[in-house]
């Protein structure tokens, strides 16, 4: 497994428990010392257990030295990093390329190499081409295997998945049936529990995770909407919500309003799927519209905690209750925080917050002047405002009438509404939440 990152941690650590032997390759010092040493570099529910125990099973193990790690491989994945490219927005390749023609210098006998990372279509090709250039002697197949992983439950989606997807070279003279019983030997204890897996052309399996991404996108953009249009007929987002998920061609996942998606998949994946359609003259109008949207909310968001406020937060104190994109991650990339609180910053907010998991990652990329507090409770003490951004559970378990003593002003601004708005308002609460009257 080339890359210990998010993708290349989980799937490394679950394949090694289906009974795999799996060296993971990080060439970063620090974070593979940390491997090393038992501390996991990112948050991730039951993967410190996970990782432990196959490592103390003796099938899971930790290097920086790729020759060493695909001696004996037969299945060789790329896992690192497929970033949007500056100033295009295209995913930017130069990790997997430089995987790739390490893999090639190191190889000795026949192995898969599968392509984990999201990448464009026609990179898995790419990747063989630069391996046959490299070494045009190597008796090798190529294969496209995205993750479906949401970060809180990677684990969870990786033993019991939807389906698992695997592309290879259909265009191969004499077939590519080598790579596929590799690759169903792989994943063969999800057969034993009848998970779906489909094999397709290695270009399907490259857009299928582009249009997963994207569609889920599109669904939480909708939902947003359609909570926007609540607020302004009376009517309630989350019954709304109920009752088209329980259509069966629609589904309840992803249904959920909130201040905009973030993290590392939906934001990038879905500029990335707009590149390449567009390079191939078929455009994706609704997934441009929906970036647009997406990116607009997250800077209303933060109007509407002005406006609640009476149209100013100057010399206000906003106490902040999460700043990850989601709950049960670390995980701060385009997490709707950071624009809402760069303007609120802007607009002379004194700015206090707590996250569970996320405070040191959002060190780098939040304004300089927020205070971080010790936990929710010591966010809110003092506040003018309150502003709830992500739906940590321990939130939920907060106590409204604590709050409301702990509280300078009386304002809540809940863009997860994780309580009821008659019971805060009857607690004396100005209390605003999203897509509920």
């Amino acid at each position: 497994m080339i890359g210990g990152g998010y993708v290349g941690l989980v799937s490394g650590a679950c394949f090694a428990e289906f009974g795999t032997d799996v060296a993971i390759v990080e060439t970063d010092p620090v974070r593979l010392a940390a491997l090393r040493e038992g501390r996991i570099p990112i948050y991730e529910p039951g993967l410190d257990k996970l990782v432990a125990d196959n490592v103390a099973a003796g099938r899971l193990t930790f290097g920086d030295d790729i020759e060493q790690a695909v001696q004996a491989a037969e299945a060789i994945f790329i896992a690192v990093g497929t970033p949007s490219r500056r100033g295009d927005g295209h995913a930017d390749l130069r990790y997997v390329y430089a995987a790739a023609e390490q893999i090639a210098k190191s190889m000795k006998n026949y192995a898969v190499v599968v392509t984990k990372s999201t990448v464009p279509v026609g990179t898995g090709r790419q990747v063989a081409e630069l391996i046959r250039r490299v070494r045009p002697e190597l008796d090798f197949d190529v294969a496209s295997n995205p993750e479906f992983l949401r970060e809180g439950n990677a684990i969870g989606d990786f033993m019991r998945p939807d389906r698992v997807v695997i592309g290879t070279d259909t265009t191969k003279p004499g077939g590519t049936q080598r790579a596929m019983e590799v690759m169903r030997q792989l994943y063969r204890p999800l057969y034993l529990i009848e998970a779906p897996v489909l094999f397709t052309s290695l270009e399907t399996a490259e857009l299928v995770k582009y249009a997963a991404n994207s569609f889920l996108a599109m669904k939480v953009t909708f939902i947003n909407e359609i909570a926007d249009l609540c607020e302004r007929v009376g009517a309630e987002v989350h019954d709304v919500a109920r009752g088209i998920g329980l259509d069966n061609r629609i589904g309840r996942k992803f249904l959920h309003p909130g201040p905009g998606f973030g993290g590392s998949c939906f934001p990038k994946d879905t500029l990335a799927l707009t590149r390449i359609a567009q390079d191939a003259g078929s455009p994706m109008r609704l997934i441009e519209t929906t970036i647009d949207i997406n990116d607009r909310r997250k800077i209303h968001m933060a109007e509407r905690v002005i406006a609640a406020n009476g149209g100013s937060v100057a010399n206000t104190t906003i106490g902040v209750l999460g700043l990850t994109f989601k709950h049960q991650t670390d995980d701060m990339r385009e997490a709707s925080s950071i624009p809402i609180l760069r303007r609120l910053a802007e607009e002379g907010a004194h700015l206090r917050a707590f996250d569970p998991a996320g405070m040191q990652s959002a060190r780098s990329v939040l304004p300089k002047t927020l205070q971080y507090c010790e936990d929710a409770l010591d966010a809110a003490t003092g506040a003018d405002i309150l502003l709830v951004l992500t739906e940590w559970n321990e939130f939920r378990a907060l106590s409204p009438a604590r709050l409301r003593k702990l509280m300078k002003g009386d304002v809540i601004v809940d863009l997860r509404n994780i309580w009821e708005p008659m019971a805060m308002r009857e607690l004396g609460f100005r209390y605003q939440s999203v897509g509920r009257p």
